[in-house]
């Protein structure tokens, strides 16, 4: 049994994750959100005694990445970020509504010291537990997913119960995202539980019964 710690950040209600094999072990930390979550992250580390490893972002998205900086630096680990979402690290407005953008004009960001870009298909073996980097572009351009010993899907803001993450922010594509859907998300195993990047956690079995978007597609 996996461990998997999670909690809501303040703002944006984002899901920051947390996993490892078990209490005393070594952990990945996900999507650390805003404001500054490093004091709710070291307080599960220190709870049950783990060792980050890595931070890893599903997307660019700020309030999915506005602590990376901080918890990657702060316990001296890589961050890892799709190829196409990188950038997005030290100028995540480019990714932003214009007026969520404009609140940000006074706020510097900088990318952590080390920095891992994922592609496709990308398999590593942190924490002894094989995890496969899916792109999973339509929310923005490097939007991933990850499946962790083929019994967790981390899906980011591809996928949520009963709903999807939108696509009309700049690097955003509704295109994208019912490929995505289509090609890699409907082709995965029913008894994955999901750990979306907001709101509760499901399963793929759950979400082919009841989510509108891939009812639709099951439709053909």
């Amino acid at each position: 049994e996996v461990l998997v710690e999670g909690f809501p950040a303040q703002l944006y209600a984002t899901n920051c994750w947390i996993i490892a094999p078990s209490s005393g072990s070594e952990c990945i930390i996900i999507d650390p959100g805003m404001p500054d979550v490093s004091t709710e992250v070291d307080h599960i580390v220190a709870r049950h005694k783990l060792k980050p490893v890595a931070v890893i972002a599903t997307h660019g998205h700020l309030d999915h990445t506005f602590s990376i900086q901080p918890i990657a630096d702060g316990y001296d680990i890589p961050a890892r970020i799709h190829v196409e979402d990188r950038k997005l690290l030290a100028q995540p407005q480019l990714a932003l509504s214009p007026e969520f953008a404009q609140t940000l004009s006074s706020l510097t960001f900088n990318e952590p010291r080390s920095v891992h870009e994922l592609r496709n298909g990308d398999t590593f073996s942190l924490l002894d537990i094989p995890i496969t980097a899916i792109h999973a572009p339509g929310h923005t351009k490097g939007s991933m997913m990850f499946i962790l010993n083929q019994e967790i899907l981390v899906s980011g803001d591809v996928l949520f119960k009963g709903s999807i993450g939108r696509t009309d922010l700049p690097t955003g594509s509704h295109r994208d995202m019912m490929e995505t859907l289509r090609t890699k998300v409907m082709p995965l195993a029913d008894d994955l539980r999901v750990l979306p990047g907001h709101g509760e956690e499901t399963t793929i079995k759950y979400e082919r019964k009841y989510n509108p978007y891939l009812k639709e597609l099951a439709r053909g």
